[in-house]
């Protein structure tokens, strides 16, 4: 499973920010798709988790602020986060986990946000 990220860059405060990830190869094997986010000096934390069951969840950092959707025809999860402020800062990873004894992660390449104040 491949993934391609697209979005993110510098944003001001209080601004949105629009996030795509696409995967591609075993795609018929992929359970989960997600957003994770790491900012220097600190550990990588959940952004947004699209299950293949629909359910979104949110992470603690942005719930309230983000909304997403998946579409499993095209492979792709999009992410949005508004009223960005200087700690959403980070590098955004797309994550996908592939079914099977064990589960596969695999990630994409990361894409820099930063908010500017």
């Amino acid at each position: 499973v491949q993934l391609q990220a697209s979005g993110g860059g510098l944003v001001q405060a209080g601004g949105s920010l629009n996030l795509t990830c696409a995967a591609s190869g075993r795609t018929f094997s992929v359970r989960s798709m997600s957003w994770h986010r790491q900012a220097p000096g600190k550990q990588r934390e959940l952004v947004a988790l699209f299950s293949d069951d629909g359910s979104t969840h949110y992470g603690d950092p942005v719930e309230g602020r983000a909304s997403g959707s998946r579409d499993n025809g095209k492979n792709t999860v999009y992410l949005r986060i508004d009223r960005l402020t200087p700690e959403d800062t980070a590098v955004y990873y797309c994550n996908a986990v592939e079914a099977g004894k064990p589960l596969r992660h695999y990630w994409g390449q990361g894409t820099q946000v930063t908010v500017s104040s």
